[in-house]
């Protein structure tokens, strides 16, 4: 271009002396000369506007259930009972063609620049396998070393032709804990372990080991971040608790699990068992996947005493469970031994919808069995109800808007007074509505309750097959808590008993703990009419429960191992961390208030669990202090601390 431009600069001149001899010549002329032969005027370049890309194709939201959160809060009105069939599945949206990408103008002269460096090679990966067996009567565990944000590779475990085995793992040779795989159904057998791809120079498959226990089992329930008395798996990743029920002296407690990792994935049910809800005892895996990508969600389960599904085989009562497969539908298993083995029925799936996580009841009036199940349905978030005189064949009734996964249905009387009876019903938030129920259509009393005001509750259930003679309604919530450089993730909230009361403001759940934590006493100091000030507590496991005279308070603060828990009496608030609760109160001036302390929680229960606060905390291991401190003067009608047993202790 330079070049160009030195040329035309003496062409230009002539052209000047030119024009003014000319100019001088013809003074009629036009003052504008005409462009001499050869020179040919070049207009000034437009910029030509870019193209707008067409806009990519929206890829559906991979859904984790526990990182979804549920849907902002709205009063609930009753739908129109409505029976009809279940949606047809909507066909997926097809992506928008992109438009490709014009290609650049080529350079006038191409300057000499250097070879662009090359790009280093993509790390080799390869497939890999090991054979092991035949699997002794000391091979109980393939113990698999595993690196937390790892990458994830898939790993099939076959035995002969048959895959039995099949998830994703993010093996590693730098592991940061070890997962298993209980290899006792394949006794004498020779087993391969095939992963899908590895970088080459890994040594991960080389240090899959077979043992009798798992690895680093001399350190299990010791880890720092353990919760002592709340059930947490032995290794990898837990949340909904599913099929709560109780049978034949067991309480039986499946829960949402993947074995191989510290995230969630590869949806499992597992299982665990306890005589009292307090002590648990964790059994193999109930219910492992029908294939990779086709997961067992969350369900429920229930004792079918009168055979009405004819799955009974033996003396034994048969045990009936409901789970979302993610890839067919609502599925039905069953087990006549006490839950320690499942068979699928046939007929799978028994209701296919758009959907997940079935509770299935008995509803005594309508006498039919009713499943409440999460359902998408127009664009909204509804629990669908169907009915079934034999656990198989299901007919849609209605549905009703406003809830979100994991629903759950019960009665309850207004102060156990029979003749005063309500329908609960709540999602995953535990957010719940009052009614009737007819078996078919809920008919709301008013708006949702907020039901749990803490941080990290979610997904809870209600036991089904309480003793007649107790009649309690238990529940228990996934506990979502973060366990970083731990082996285990996430935990179960303790057991609690709801029971409906009435108040100013109408009938309401309130929540507490089971009794049975009373069997993990192990001391106990009763305090009354004593200033409530300075340190109250020592210890790392401790029930608290206090009634506090604050008539002439503004404010107590709890101080719980660092955490404050503050009751704020002139504003009529109670709060921890960034949570906050509605509290008064009571026309003494009595507040009362109950902490539980585990080393990732803290739960409180508040004017008899009216409020119910439970926050997932990383406690200070070295701060086992809890102490109050008051503005103004306030008085411990009572104080008992408890200290407590781990449940883990033999």
């Amino acid at each position: 271009m330079m070049k160009m431009m030195e040329m035309i600069k003496p062409s230009l001149a002539a052209l000047l002396l030119w024009s003014s001899t000319l100019g001088l010549l013809a003074q009629d002329e036009p003052e504008s000369p005409e462009v001499p032969p050869g020179i040919i005027p070049v207009p000034a370049e437009e910029p030509v506007p870019a193209e707008e890309p067409a806009p990519a194709a929206k890829e559906p939201a991979e859904e984790p259930a526990p990182a979804v959160e549920p849907p902002a809060e709205e009063p609930v009105t009753a739908p129109e009972p409505t029976v009809e069939a279940p949606p047809a599945e909507t066909p997926a949206q097809e992506p928008v063609p992109t438009e490709p990408a014009a290609e650049a103008p080529a350079e006038a002269e191409t300057a000499e620049t250097e070879p662009a460096p090359k790009e280093p090679a993509a790390p080799a990966l390869t497939a890999q396998q090991r054979e092991f067996g035949p699997i002794g009567p000391k091979d109980r565990y393939l113990n698999l070393p595993v690196k937390t944000d790892g990458g994830k590779t898939r790993m099939k475990i076959s035995s002969g032709r048959q895959t039995v085995r099949d998830f994703d793992i993010e093996l590693s040779d730098t592991p940061d804990l070890w997962v298993f795989v209980d290899l006792t159904a394949f006794a004498g057998k020779k087993i391969s372990v095939d992963v899908e791809s590895l970088l080459e120079s890994s040594t991960a498959m080389d240090m899959l080991e077979l043992d009798e226990t798992i690895k680093n089992a001399d350190q299990l329930y010791q880890e720092a971040l353990r919760p002592q008395f709340h059930f947490s798996t032995k290794r990898g990743w837990i949340n909904d608790p599913n099929g709560l029920v109780y049978h034949n002296g067991e309480y039986h407690l499946f829960y949402q699990h993947n074995p191989y990792g510290w995230k969630w994935g590869n949806m499992h049910w597992g299982h665990a068992i306890s005589p009292d809800l307090v002590h648990w005892e964790q059994q193999p895996i109930a219910l492992y996947p029908k294939a990779h990508g086709d997961w067992a969600f969350s369900g429920s389960a229930l004792v079918d005493e009168d055979n009405s599904s004819g799955f009974k085989n033996g003396k034994e009562d048969v045990l009936v469970a409901f789970y979302t497969s993610t890839g067919r539908g609502e599925c039905v298993v069953y087990s006549n031994d006490r839950g320690r083995t499942w068979t699928e029925f046939e007929g799978n799936p028994v209701v296919k919808h758009e959907g997940r996580d079935p509770k299935v009841i008995w509803h005594e009036m309508s006498r039919q069995w009713v499943m409440a199940v999460y359902q998408e349905h127009e664009g909204g978030q509804y629990i669908a109800f169907y009915g079934s005189p034999d656990l198989k064949k299901w007919t849609f009734q209605s549905r009703i808007e406003g809830f979100y996964e994991c629903p759950e249905i019960f009665e309850a009387s207004v102060n156990l007074d029979p003749t005063n009876p309500r329908w609960v019903l709540y999602g995953a938030d535990g957010d719940y509505v009052l009614g009737s129920f007819d078996g078919k259509t809920f008919t709301p009393d008013g708006d949702k309750i907020k039901g749990n005001y803490g941080n990290c509750f979610y997904a809870s259930q209600m036991y089904s097959n309480v003793p007649k003679y107790d009649q309690r309604h238990i529940q228990v919530g996934w506990g979502k808590v973060d366990m970083p450089n731990m082996p285990f993730n996430q935990q179960m909230l303790f057991p609690t008993e709801l029971r409906l009361k009435k108040t100013a403001n109408g009938p309401r759940l309130h929540t507490t703990p089971v009794r049975e934590i009373a069997r993990l006493y192990q001391s106990t100091e009763t305090k009354e009419g004593v200033a409530a000030s300075g340190s109250i507590a020592t210890g790392e496991l401790l029930d608290i429960e206090a009634t506090i005279d604050v008539s002439q308070a503004q404010k107590v603060t709890f101080d719980v191992r660092g955490t404050p828990v503050t009751l704020d009496i002139a504003g009529g608030e109670l709060s921890c961390l960034d949570k906050k609760a509605p509290l008064t109160a009571n026309k003494k001036g009595h507040v009362q208030l109950r902490l539980l302390v585990d080393h990732t929680t803290i739960e409180i229960y508040a004017n008899d669990g009216l409020v119910y606060m439970p926050m997932g905390v990383l406690l200070d291991a070295g701060n086992k202090n809890v102490s109050i401190s008051v503005d103004g003067s306030a008085k411990f009608q009572r104080l008992d601390v408890r200290g407590l047993k781990s449940i883990w202790t033999k």
